[in-house]
């Protein structure tokens, strides 16, 4: 036990110094809208792509926890870095999953490790029903999609995606597979152009007449129906994404704290929004703990229950999250509505929060049919 604390104190001392670093640069990438190079050559250098991988195949071994509050930190710095982070992180966890229950996963958490690959998702727009096509070939697919929000795409690796496919018997099909970006036909558009997160590198990814093979092929579901697998990709994902929000909401914590007692003369209102502001603080920090706490170290056991339920805390923390900025701003008032002002990043960047999956209203959605659908409920 002594060893692991200290093994985990020495990731996080790491962060905080990182964290300052990635901070004095956060305002330029923003104004640019370039992706945060230098933060991920020297995240790689420190071996954190690798963090969640087990020891035994070469990685830091970290908790599930440890990480969460690891993309914490990184938020408290840059909340880019810490968003386009935390999606490579999900993946590695779904596949860390994979490995302890299922025995799978082994050469690809390997590889990562061994060479700090950047995985890149587009789960998260594909959701249930995907988009492109793909059609069947002599070994294997040609698929032509267009994936938007591709965060980390600006840098990434290894692309993990799906793309429908209507197979022999006219029936749709969802397939999921992982194309290296370097392979032929792999591009990326100009195209993240946005309100915050503007340094993720979030570009849209082409496919144009990709060949993908039979053997890369890791799911076929049904389009348009929720499949188990996702019980595990919720579960895993959604935790470490609003790790970065967290980050973001706890650093306007800080300069309205700071703001306030630095006032020579404070205006009657100014400890009410405070208090406020600290109740959704705690509501965020306490909903984020609940999230991760429900991975269990990642000895979960897979259940639409408990997708609900992280799903419902995401929606939550988002609301909580986004509260506790705008009240940072209602503290300071108008000097936040500088670009000059950190606030004002802060405030853009923390809106992308809700746009995560699920939206509230589909969420909303989801929690109603799984309650209505639950038999246990019917005494």
């Amino acid at each position: 036990m002594k060893t692991t604390a200290i093994h985990a104190d020495h990731w996080i001392d790491t962060t905080k110094s990182l964290a300052q670093t990635f901070q004095k640069g956060s305002q330029e990438n923003d104004e640019k809208g370039q992706f945060v190079f230098e933060n991920y050559e020297l995240l790689k250098t420190s071996e954190y792509f690798s963090l969640l991988v087990p020891q035994e195949l070469g990685g830091a071994g970290l908790s599930f926890s440890e990480v969460c509050n690891i993309i914490r930190i990184i938020g408290n710095g840059c909340g880019s870095t810490a968003l386009a982070f935390s999606m490579h992180q999900h993946l590695v966890a779904a596949t860390v999953w994979k490995y302890k229950h299922k025995g799978q996963g082994a050469p690809l958490l390997t590889n990562v490790a061994d060479n700090q690959l950047v995985l890149v998702s587009t789960g998260a727009r594909d959701w249930l029903g995907s988009n492109g096509v793909m059609t069947k070939t002599e070994g294997g697919y040609i698929v032509n999609a267009k994936k938007a929000f591709a965060s980390q795409s600006a840098n990434g690796n290894i692309l993990v995606t799906s793309a429908p496919y209507q197979n022999e018997k006219k029936e749709w099909k969802v397939l999921h597979f992982a194309v290296p970006f370097s392979s032929e036909g792999v591009s990326l558009l100009d195209d993240w152009k946005v309100m915050g997160m503007r340094a993720t590198g979030s570009q849209t990814v082409v496919l144009e007449n990709v060949f993908v093979p039979d053997s890369a092929i890791a799911l076929e579901r049904p389009q348009d129906e929720f499949h188990p697998v996702w019980n595990v990709v919720i579960t895993v994902a959604m935790p470490l994404i609003m790790s970065a929000y967290i980050g973001i909401a706890e650093r306007a914590r800080e300069i309205a704290l700071k703001t306030a007692k630095a006032m020579k003369e404070q205006q009657s209102h100014t400890p009410f929004i405070l208090g406020k502001l600290n109740n959704s603080w705690l509501s965020a920090k306490t909903q984020w703990q609940a999230m991760y706490e429900r991975t269990n170290a990642l000895e979960f056991s897979p259940s639409r229950t408990t997708t609900t339920e992280i799903l419902g805390l995401k929606t939550n923390v988002s609301k909580a999250c986004i509260d506790v900025v705008q009240y940072a701003i209602e503290l300071v008032g108008g000097r936040s509505f500088y670009q000059k002002n950190e606030l004002e990043r802060l405030f853009r960047d923390v809106q992308a929060s809700q746009f995560h999956p699920l939206p509230k209203w589909d969420q909303y959605a989801f929690s109603a049919e799984t309650l209505l659908n639950d038999s246990k409920l019917d005494n």
